[in-house]
């Protein structure tokens, strides 16, 4: 599968300022007589990724296979729980604005757990924090459904919401890190396997808890088995961090954590000085992508969590609906492997954020006016909506230079975007508990995807934000 993803991203390389980077970096020391470049047969991490250790085809493999994992479990804790929403509901005793609350504990957990990842990153490395990642989302959804009450239900989401939220933030990191020459291709495999771990939990949950005796807690627990196999194959990355940092001191830390050895453990005497951090704040390329990370979060938790119950409250059985969020999710299957293909050979991705941002206004108006008559209609418009996402991915990548700008852009995105995206779900139980139906959460998601579009625009133009942020 690499072979072919890596045939035209080698040639682009990353924007910035209108000029195209060679992918070939020369930021990081190496021990001296180390290759200077991969070799061409052997897709994998680059050389200033992996320091002086080689990557065997198979360790290539397995790291490309950790991600795909990983991304698969990044999303059926919150839409298992959207399709039985209403049975935990009544199993726990939740009123609809408790229902709202849980609804957004997900953007909340990702806000203040994802500040934490780059800094555990650098200590531990990103393995070790990927793996323990997985390991708390399958404690947590292990604990959760058999915890006793809705305080317990809510602890022990908040728990497996830590993991997800680590390596949501992680993810582009590793992905720029070791591929720096794949960008595109990578973020769209890993957003493909996150758009089919997220439509499979919310397909397959209410079968498989009718199968499992009808009961929802069994139907909730069994997908901790995805997490456990995710964390499975982290594990050599985890001792090989080790090892790598038990053979001497190291020469460099990376913008991912990850320890470069230089000769028998003292540093080069022309490595270059670390760099400091960016002041991210001053970039407004880097406020427009938090904003636009932001709203598209809001839209897609409210999906998850709601969305299933609006079919279901227009009169579609609980499996049908459950199918239908299923089609919302599965769009981005296909759809997240060609985004951020096509948005690494445009100058500017504001014209796809354009089409994404009409395809969810014509959803939600088709919602808004005939819920059931056109359902698979509405569902498959906004699956595309859905697909923004990726594309806030992919510019996270494009719009820094460096894997330490790609860092920390991550970080201050996806911690300033859920930020942005908590009260949203809140806002949307609330309202559908006192205005009894559907009209005014409907209105107020229309009316946030006109914001989305503008600040989306804004962060698809070409530039990064070292270059701001020196300004």
């Amino acid at each position: 599968m690499m072979g072919p993803m890596a045939s035209d991203e080698t040639r682009t390389g990353t924007r910035t300022e209108g000029r195209t980077e060679t992918p070939t970096r020369t930021t990081h020391s190496t021990t001296p007589g180390a290759p200077a470049a991969r070799d061409a047969r052997v897709p994998g991490p680059a050389p200033e990724a992996t320091g002086t250790r080689a990557w065997t085809p198979w360790r290539v493999r397995l790291l490309v296979l950790g991600i795909v994992l990983a991304a698969v479990n990044l999303r059926p804790a919150i839409t298992s729980l959207g399709a039985l929403l209403e049975e935990v509901r009544d199993g726990l005793g939740m009123s609809g604005s408790v229902a709202g609350l849980l609804t957004s504990v997900p953007p909340l957990c990702f806000a203040f757990f994802g500040v934490a990842a780059p800094r555990l990153a650098r200590r531990f490395g990103p393995g070790a924090v990927v793996f323990g990642g997985m390991v708390a989302i399958t404690a947590g959804l292990l604990i959760r459904p058999y915890a006793g009450g809705t305080a317990g239900f809510l602890a022990a989401t908040a728990l497996a919401l830590m993991g997800i939220a680590l390596s949501n933030v992680l993810m582009p990191v590793i992905v720029k890190r070791f591929f720096p020459d794949r960008v595109g291709s990578m973020t769209g495999l890993y957003s493909m396997a996150l758009a089919f771990g997220t439509s499979i939990a919310a397909a397959a949950t209410v079968p498989m808890t009718d199968a499992l005796g009808g009961h929802w807690q069994p139907g909730l627990a069994v997908w901790a088995a995805l997490g456990a196999a995710a964390a499975l194959s982290w594990i050599p990355f985890v001792r090989a961090r080790k090892a790598s940092a038990s053979a001497g001191s190291p020469a460099h830390t990376g913008s991912a954590g990850t320890t470069e050895s230089a000769g028998a453990g003292a540093p080069r005497a022309d490595a270059p000085a670390e760099q400091p951090p960016l002041r991210i704040t001053r970039s407004r390329t880097a406020w427009a992508l938090a904003v636009f990370f932001g709203l598209q979060a809001t839209a897609a938790y409210i999906t998850m969590g709601w969305m299933a119950q609006i079919f279901r409250d227009a009169g579609v059985s609980a499996g049908t609906a459950g199918l239908l969020l299923a089609v919302i999710m599965v769009m981005g299957v296909p759809l997240a492997f060609v985004i951020p293909r096509v948005a690494t050979r445009l100058p500017h991705q504001g014209p796809i954020v354009l089409v994404l941002g009409v395809c969810g206004l014509a959803g939600y108006a088709g919602l808004y006016f005939a819920p059931a008559g056109g359902a698979w209609l509405w569902a498959l418009l906004l699956g595309v909506s859905n697909c923004a996402f990726p594309l806030a991915l992919t510019m996270v990548g494009m719009r820094a230079r460096t894997g330490a700008g790609v860092a920390q852009l991550s970080a201050f995105a996806q911690s300033t975007g859920y930020l942005i995206s908590i009260p949203g779900p809140l806002l949307v139980g609330v309202l559908y508990q006192h205005s009894g139906g559907w009209g005014l959460p409907i209105a107020l998601m229309s009316a946030l995807m006109v914001p989305q579009i503008v600040v989306g625009v804004l962060a698809g133009r070409d530039r990064t934000v070292e270059d701001e942020a020196a300004r």
